[in-house]
């Protein structure tokens, strides 16, 4: 990481992660006790100036900006805020110099965890590794995480699916834990209570470091628990009318071994950060979701540095994308956008993510919430969202709570915990 500011001081130096601030605590909106709450925007892109700012924009967001009416990026101040624990930063330097992937160049095999796998990377993997073993403490819990597609082109009916949802990360506690000793990279379960067609279903999956998941699906209407083999890769997301993958989450999620990864190399992109109006879980989902697109008041970019990966799907592999590129912020590792390229070579997805500061982890920046444009069929994905749930998300740093254990993300426990 450069923590230098830019030549022309558009991209201030580093600061490093700012404490929580006083009065904050679970429950209130992260944006009212923001620091650098109340500021505002220094100048906003759209059609009429687009080709003014086109150097610092990804294809896909002039695409947006040119294709969707009214469009806009509201740019914002730069601050490099995005740290992480002693405890993590202690392993991050160990990583420097042992961290490693598999003989096939794809898979984490060592590191030392919780800590930033390849500080400084040297291929697309390692850089995509950062992202995949990011440090989001021992896990998360969505009371409500709404997951929704926009409507058909002249129809106002959205797909809108909430759910209660578990992360968990059982290489994020203290400490140092490596691949072999973790086992699992997360383990996630969600139970859907909307809509009707989906209400009752329940998913828990197991994520690893080298092979494929482990899915376990509970169907109301069979009153069962099965496992899905093929759940994974490019498989489309039950309930959601083909237009959302499974390793579309978070812009990207899953194994890299389908495509081959290039470091392309670092820009200075406006991405989205600081991204608080987008966890503004008492905001209305209409205020917000709009039928083209996210709010523009809801969203907020900033000038930095990201490293770029292009990802080639293989020779003989199948995979609905052909390419697909990612923008990942130099100091925090996340991916904040991406772009999917269909069989012809043409740009077909537009991703964003929505990264803040998590005060429960002590300055570590994640991104939960995304968006995805379909730009051939005018459609888009938002996931991981509280939007309109008037509850948060809630990271822990610890916790002993059972469902932050392995044996929650298990056919048995599925079993025991839906409807029947």
């Amino acid at each position: 990481m450069d923590k230098s500011a830019s030549a022309d001081g558009k991209i201030p130096a580093y600061a490093g992660p700012q404490p929580a601030p006083a009065g904050w605590s679970y429950g209130k909106l992260r944006g009212d006790f923001w620091k650098h709450k109340g500021e505002k925007p220094l100048y906003s892109i759209d059609a009429g100036n687009v080709d003014k700012y086109a150097d610092h924009l990804t294809p896909g967001q002039i695409q947006l900006i040119k294709q969707k009416k009214g469009y806009r990026m509201d740019v914002y101040p730069t601050h490099r805020e995005c740290g992480a624990p002693d405890f993590v930063r202690a392993n991050t330097e160990k990583n420097a110099t042992q961290a490693k992937l598999d003989a096939a160049g794809e898979a984490l095999e060592t590191a030392s965890l919780p800590g930033m796998p390849f500080p400084t990377p040297k291929n697309g993997a390692e850089a995509m590794w950062n992202y995949l073993a990011r440090y989001r403490g021992v896990g998360a819990e969505w009371q409500k995480s709404v997951t929704a597609v926009s409507p058909r082109p002249g129809s106002t009916e959205w797909i809108a699916a909430e759910s209660k949802q578990t992360l968990f990360f059982p290489w994020g506690k203290k400490g140092t834990t490596t691949p072999q000793q973790a086992g699992m990279l997360y383990g996630i379960y969600f139970g859907y209570e909307m809509p009707a067609a989906l209400a009752g279903q329940g998913v828990a999956q197991r994520n690893f470091f080298s092979k494929a998941p482990e899915t376990y699906y509970y169907f109301t209407g069979q009153r069962r628990v099965r496992r899905m083999p093929s759940y994974a890769y490019d498989a489309p997301q039950i309930g959601f009318e083909n237009q959302y993958t499974l390793d579309e989450p978070w812009v990207f999620n899953g194994l890299l071994d389908r495509f081959t990864w290039k470091l392309v190399g670092k820009k200075e992109v406006y991405i989205p950060y600081n991204s608080f109006g987008m966890f503004n879980f008492k905001a209305k989902f209409d205020d917000i979701y709009k039928l083209d697109g996210v709010n523009a008041d809801a969203r907020r970019y900033e000038l930095h540095r990201v490293n770029v990966v292009e990802a080639t799907v293989k020779s003989g592999v199948r995979h609905v994308a052909s390419k697909k590129v990612f923008y990942i912020d130099e100091d925090s590792g996340l991916i904040v956008a991406g772009e999917d390229y269909d069989a012809q070579g043409k740009l077909w997805k537009v991703k964003e993510a929505y990264p803040i500061p998590v005060y429960e982890l002590h300055g570590a920046c994640d991104v939960e919430p995304f968006v995805q444009y379909d730009l051939a069929n005018g459609r888009y994905v938002t996931d991981q969202s509280t939007i309109g749930t008037n509850t948060d998300i809630r990271w822990y740093e610890d916790t002993t709570d059972p469902r932050f254990k392995d044996d929650f993300y298990s056919s048995e426990s599925l079993r025991s915990v839906s409807e029947r």
